[in-house]
C-alpha cells in the first residue's frame, strides 16, 4: 500500500532519514516508490486499517514531516489528469457509507502553477459528492490530501504531526537557554535517526543544555548526558525536569565517559566546534579523537551512534572503530554547514 509523507522541506535529506528510521523502528517491512520534492512515497507491506494505526504512532515521533497520507492515486500535475484520477478512483476504501469529506491541496514550489488551489479543491469535492458522499468542511470524518510536486499525489490523511509542539519547546523558551544550540526539530530527527526505543538508555557526550536528551525523554527514554560545564549542566536539569524526562547528568570530560563498555543502546550528539565551547582537551583533534572512542567503547554492538558537526567526523569514527551507515549535509547560512554522520558499532 502506497503512503506518502508530505516533508517539511527545512532539509534535504534529514526528514527523509527520519522517516525511513522511524518505519524500521515500527516494525514495518517497506520500500521506497517516489522521492519527489518535499514529498516522499514508500510503499508498506500489510492490511490499510492496520498500518493506518500504526502509522499514528509514527507520527507522534515524526518532527520534520507535515501529513502521511494513504495514496489513493498519482498522476502528472495537470487539473484534467487530477480530475480524472479522483473520478475513477474506489473511494469505499477511504470512506465508509455516511462518512464526511473535507479536500485540501497543497502546492510545494512552483509545481501546478497552472492549477488554481481552491478550484481544484472544490473540483475534486464535487466529484466525492456525486459518488454519493456528503462534504463538511468544519469537522469531516475524513480529510483528503491533494500534493502538487513533481508529481500530483492525491489520498487521504491518516495522521498528522503536531509541529506547534517543537515551538513550545523552542530554546529560548526552556528555562535555561544557551546560545548556539539546535533546534528541537532537529535534535528530535537526530534521535529518530538513532533509532532508540521507549525504555532504551540514550546517552549524549555532549550534552550541553539537553536539547537532544529533552527530545529522547520525550519518547519514553533513560537519558543520560555529560556536560563539562557545570553551570551548563545544572541548567540542563532544569530543562529536562520540566519535560518529564527519566534523566541521568553527570558533570565529566567526554574524552572519559564514566559508563561501563556496551551499556549504552544509542548515542546522538552535537559536539563542541572549539570556536565557543570550554574544552579540556589538548586540541579539537584529541577532543574528537578521544570521544569517539569512548562513544565506540559504551555503545552497544549492532547499535546507532549519530552525530551533527561543523566539520567532517569519518577520520575520528572510523578509526574508534565505527563503521558509516551514512553521511549528509546541510547548509545552515554561508558560514555554516552541518555534516550528520550515522554509525553503527558492528
Amino acid at each position: 500500500m502506497l503512503y506518502a509523507f508530505e516533508l517539511s522541506g527545512e532539509h534535504d535529506e534529514l526528514p527523509r532519514k527520519e522517516i525511513l528510521s522511524c518505519l524500521r523502528l515500527a516494525g514495518f517491512g517497506f520500500r521506497e516508490h517516489a522521492r519527489l520534492d518535499q514529498c516522499l512515497v514508500v510503499d508498506i507491506d500489510g492490511y490499510a486499517p492496520d498500518i493506518d494505526m500504526r502509522l499514528k504512532a509514527v507520527a507522534e515521533r515524526l518532527a520534520m514531516s507535515h501529513h502521511i497520507v494513504r495514496v489513493a492515486g498519482i498522476c502528472d500535475v495537470r487539473a484534467e489528469d487530477i480530475i480524472s484520477l479522483a473520478e475513477n478512483c474506489d473511494l469505499s476504501e477511504y470512506l465508509a457509507y455516511g462518512s464526511t469529506y473535507v479536500v485540501r491541496a497543497k502546492r510545494i514550489k512552483h509545481y501546478g502553477e497552472d492549477v488554481k488551489r481552491e478550484d481544484i479543491e472544490g473540483r475534486i469535492g464535487g466529484v466525492i459528492f456525486r459518488k454519493g458522499y456528503q462534504a463538511n468542511l468544519s469537522s469531516p470524518n475524513i480529510k483528503f490530501r491533494l500534493i502538487m510536486t513533481d508529481r500530483a499525489v492525491f489520498g487521504s490523511i491518516v495522521a498528522s504531526v503536531d509541529r506547534s509542539a517543537y515551538e513550545h519547546r523552542a530554546p529560548h523558551k526552556k528555562p535555561f537557554f544557551y546560545p548556539g544550540v539546535l533546534m528541537p526539530r532537529v535534535a528530535r530527527a537526530l534521535v529518530n535517526i538513532s533509532e532508540v526505543k521507549p525504555g532504551d538508555v540514550l546517552l549524549d557526550p555532549f550534552s550541553g543544555t539537553a536539547g537532544i536528551l529533552v527530545e529522547a525523554g520525550m519518547l519514553s527514554v533513560h537519558v543520560i548526558g555529560l556536560e563539562v560545564r557545570q553551570m551548563i549542566s545544572h541548567g540542563a536539569r532544569m530543562n529536562l525536569e520540566m519535560f518529564g524526562a527519566d534523566h541521568s547528568l553527570l558533570v565529566g570530560d567526554a574524552c572519559r565517559v564514566p559508563l561501563k563498555d556496551c551499556s549504552v543502546d544509542a548515542i546522538a550528539t552535537d559536539p563542541p566546534y572549539g570556536r565557543s565551547a570550554a574544552i579540556k582537551a589538548e586540541s579539537l583533534h584529541h577532543l574528537y579523537s578521544d570521544s569517539f572512542s569512548e562513544m565506540y567503547r559504551v555503545l552497544k554492538k549492532g547499535k546507532l551512534a549519530v552525530a551533527v558537526s561543523e566539520i567532517p567526523v569519518l577520520e575520528y569514527a572510523t578509526k574508534a572503530g565505527f563503521s558509516v551507515v551514512d553521511v549528509f549535509t546541510q547548509r545552515v547560512h554561508k558560514s555554516l554547514t552541518r555534516t550528520f554522520t550515522v554509525l553503527r558499532k558492528d
